[in-house]
């Protein structure tokens, strides 16, 4: 009974903490969390804008293809992002110069490099995603030759490699070259697990697998498929645990110690080291969970 009193207090004193340390009058304001939801819960998804405080929600990008798949320089105002049927785009975080980078209607999941000057996405070449690279600009833009077909990518701390969910594993390849430098042996699911995120410091990754509950057969003849957002070391031993269920794909922080998904429609905050949660209003609009939220750092 006291351990179970304890880990309340814990709980409670770490929600508490957290709710000082984002809404603190003076402290630094918040980055922007970006992420992609249909306006008024119909119509194609588009970029919305958010303060980790709850306040500010703005829409960012207008028209009528989905804007998805969000993420920041790593300093700076400038995002980049997907438009279904169009290309890559990048944009700053208050909607303003909008600009066109690629004209392949599947480009998808571009992530900057560290450094800011490129980015790395997935482009369908015959039935397999692809990694490719181009600058900032949308000039050189190159297929990385020797690196397996790939899930969303990730780049490492330094820029000079990628970390890529590929053939059920995660898989770090050179970022020039493609060559595989390491297999971790951590099992994602090939289908699903396509958008694992892997934190800042390149020692975490969250991802969405199936688990091992159905569920209630309530989908026709076979039963719901079921899934939960995983978190797991990177470096083995990978230890993978599942810490939220029927949510999708996460964003970190910038310092790691947070992640941001959709969780039922609502954006959700969560402290990695707690498991304190926090929901953040968005409105009318539906929330997709379908691609990570980007967390802008400052």
């Amino acid at each position: 009974m006291v351990s179970r009193r304890w880990s309340i207090l814990v709980a409670t004193t770490a929600a508490l903490a957290l709710t000082v340390a984002v809404l603190a009058p003076g402290a630094a304001p918040p980055g922007w969390i970006v992420f992609s939801a249909h306006p008024d819960g119909a119509g194609p998804q588009q970029l919305y804008r958010v303060g980790a405080d709850g306040e500010g929600l703005q829409q960012i990008t207008t028209g009528t293809l989905p804007a998805v798949s969000p993420a920041f320089a790593r300093v700076g105002a400038r995002l980049v992002f997907s438009r279904l049927g169009s290309g890559i785009f990048t944009v700053n975080v208050d909607g303003t110069a909008l600009r066109r980078l690629t004209s392949n209607s599947r480009d998808s999941y571009p992530v900057f490099s560290p450094d800011g000057q490129r980015i790395a996405f997935l482009r369908l070449v015959g039935k397999q995603w692809r990694v490719f690279s181009m600058s900032a600009s949308g000039q050189a833009q190159l297929r990385v030759p020797q690196a397996p077909p790939a899930g969303r990518p990730s780049w490492t701390p330094n820029g000079k490699a990628i970390i890529i969910p590929s053939g059920g594993d995660l898989v770090k390849i050179d970022s020039r070259t493609g060559r595989v430098l390491k297999y971790f042996g951590l099992a994602i699911d090939p289908q699903i697990g396509q958008t694992a995120t892997v934190s800042p410091d390149a020692r975490s990754v969250a991802y969405v697998n199936p688990r091992r509950s159905t569920g209630p057969p309530d989908c026709g003849e076979g039963r719901c498929p079921q899934f939960g957002l995983y978190l797991a070391s990177v470096p083995a031993p990978h230890r993978p645990r599942r810490i939220v269920d029927d949510t999708g794909a996460a964003g970190w922080s910038p310092d790691g110690k947070m992640l941001a998904f959709i969780s039922k429609g609502t954006l959700t905050l969560r402290v990695v080291a707690t498991g304190v949660q926090t929901s953040i209003s968005t409105g009318s609009h539906v929330a997709d969970g379908d691609a990570p939220p980007a967390w802008q750092n400052r």
